[in-house]
C-alpha cells in the first residue's frame, strides 16, 4: 500500500499537516484563555472558527475539488495557509487575540479544498482492493494526532509562547505543500463541469434525502448528536479547570487517553463490525456515549473522569462506523456523494450551533447541566434510531427521481 506513490506522499503530507493544525489550535486555545481570564464565551468562539468552516464551505470545497486539478488544489491550499499563518503572526505582533480566530477560521476554509481533493486522487490512483486499507491507515493518522496532537501543541506554547507556535505553524503547512509537489502533475481534464453543478447537486441531495426515510431518519440522528457534541466541546477545559481544579495543561492528557482509547477501540471493533448489525452498533455507541458523557460533567474525581473518557473514545469507532454503513447501505451508488456532501453539514451545522451557545449556558447554569443535556441529546438521537431496529424487511433501498 505504501508502495503506492500517491498513498505515500500524500500520507506524509497529512502527517505534516495533522500536526501543524493541532500546534496552531492548542496555541490558540491556550493563549485565548490566558489573555481573557478563561471567559467561556470567548474560548467557545475558538471552536467555532475551527469547525464553522467545514459547515459553510463542505458542499462547497467537494464541489471545487471534482472541477479544479486536485494535485495544484492540494498545494495552493496547503501554501495558502501557511501564508494566512504568516499573516495573523504579523498582526498578533501589534497585539490582540482576535485575528488569531480570523486566521484559524481561514486556514480551516481552506481544508475544505484539500480533504476532497485528495480522496479524488486515492479514488484514480489507488486499486480498489486497497482503499479500505487506505481509508484507516489515514483514519488511524487522525486518532495517532489526537493522542501526541495535544502534548506537542501545549509544550510548545507553554515552552516558547504563541510567536514560536505560529512559526512552526507555518512551516509545517509550508512542508506539507512542498511534499505535495512530489507527486506528478495532474493530467488535463477532458470534460468540462457543469457551471450549474454545484447547485443542481446540492437541491438533488437535498431532495434524495427527503424522499428516503432512512436518511431522513439518519440526519435527525446527526442533527441531535452535532449538538451534542458542540455544547461540550469548547466546555473541556473547564473540566480540567473548574471541576479537577487542574492546571488548563492538563486538559492535553484528556485527549490523549480518549484518541488512545478510540485508537485501541477502532482496532477492535472493526474485526467485530461483520458480527454486528451497523444500527445496532450505532446505538450501541450512542448510548455508552451519552452516559459518558453525564457522568464526565458529574465527576469531580480524576481518575473516574479518564475512566469514562477512555470508555466513551474505546466505543467511539462504534458510532463513526455505524454511520458510514448505514449511509452507504442505504443510498443510491450514484448519490453517496451529493448525500455525504449534503448530511454533513447538517451535523457540523448544529454541532457549530452548540460551541456558539455552550459558553452562555454555561454562564446562565452550570458545567454539569450542560454536559446532562448533551448527555440526553445524544439518548434522543438514539431513540430516533429504533426504527432500524424494529424494522425487519432489507434495507430501505427506494428508487426516485432526483
Amino acid at each position: 500500500m505504501l508502495a503506492n506513490r500517491y498513498v505515500r506522499t500524500i500520507i506524509l503530507s497529512r502527517l505534516l499537516l495533522q500536526l501543524g493544525i493541532w500546534i496552531r489550535n492548542y496555541g490558540v486555545l491556550l493563549y485565548v484563555t490566558e489573555t481573557t481570564g478563561n471567559n467561556p464565551i470567548d474560548v467557545s468562539l475558538i471552536s467555532v472558527a475551527e469547525f464553522a468552516p467545514i459547515f459553510l464551505f463542505a458542499l462547497i470545497g467537494g464541489t471545487l475539488a471534482d472541477r479544479w486539478q486536485p494535485r495544484r488544489t492540494m498545494v495552493w491550499s496547503d501554501l495558502l495557509s501557511a501564508l494566512s499563518v504568516v499573516a495573523v503572526w504579523l498582526l498578533v505582533l501589534q497585539g490582540g487575540w482576535v485575528m488569531l480566530l480570523v486566521g484559524s477560521f481561514i486556514s480551516a476554509s481552506l481544508s475544505q479544498l484539500s480533504q476532497p481533493s485528495a480522496m479524488k486522487l486515492y479514488k484514480r490512483h489507488v486499486p480498489e482492493a486497497q482503499l479500505q486499507a487506505v481509508m484507516s491507515l489515514s483514519q488511524s493518522l487522525i486518532a495517532i494526532f489526537t493522542i501526541l496532537g495535544p502534548a506537542v501543541g501545549t509544550f510548545i506554547f507553554i515552552r516558547f509562547g504563541i510567536d514560536v507556535t505560529l512559526i512552526v505553524t507555518a512551516l509545517l503547512f509550508l512542508g506539507s505543500s512542498c511534499i505535495l509537489l512530489g507527486l506528478p502533475r495532474d493530467q488535463q481534464q477532458v470534460e468540462q463541469s457543469d457551471r450549474q453543478g454545484f447547485r443542481h447537486e446540492l437541491r438533488d441531495g437535498l431532495h434524495y434525502i427527503r424522499s428516503s426515510r432512512s436518511l431522513r431518519t439518519l440526519s435527525l440522528t446527526f442533527a441531535a448528536v452535532g449538538l451534542a457534541s458542540g455544547l461540550t466541546q469548547p466546555l473541556q477545559i473547564f473540566l480540567v479547570i473548574e471541576q479537577l481544579g487542574l492546571d488548563k495543561s492538563f486538559l492535553q492528557w484528556f485527549l490523549m487517553v480518549n484518541g488512545a482509547a478510540m485508537l485501541a477501540g477502532g482496532i477492535i471493533i472493526t474485526g467485530l463490525a461483520r458480527k454486528m448489525q451497523p444500527h445496532l452498533m450505532l446505538i450501541v455507541g450512542l448510548l455508552v456515549s451519552a452516559v459518558c458523557t453525564a457522568g464526565i460533567g458529574a465527576s469531580r474525581q480524576m481518575i473516574l473522569t479518564f475512566a469514562l473518557l477512555a470508555i466513551s473514545g474505546f466505543f467511539y469507532p462504534c458510532i463513526q462506523g455505524g454511520i458510514q454503513t448505514l449511509m452507504i447501505r442505504n443510498t443510491e451508488t450514484a448519490f453517496i456523494g451529493r448525500v455525504t456532501g449534503t448530511m454533513m453539514p447538517v451535523f457540523m451545522g448544529m454541532m457549530v450551533t452548540g460551541m456558539l451557545i455552550s459558553g452562555y449556558f454555561k454562564e446562565s447554569f452550570s458545567l454539569f447541566s450542560v454536559y446532562l443535556f448533551s448527555g440526553g441529546l445524544i439518548v434522543i438521537g438514539a431513540l430516533v434510531l429504533l426504527p432500524f431496529v424494529l424494522r425487519t424487511t432489507q434495507p430501505d433501498e427506494e428508487k426516485r427521481a432526483a
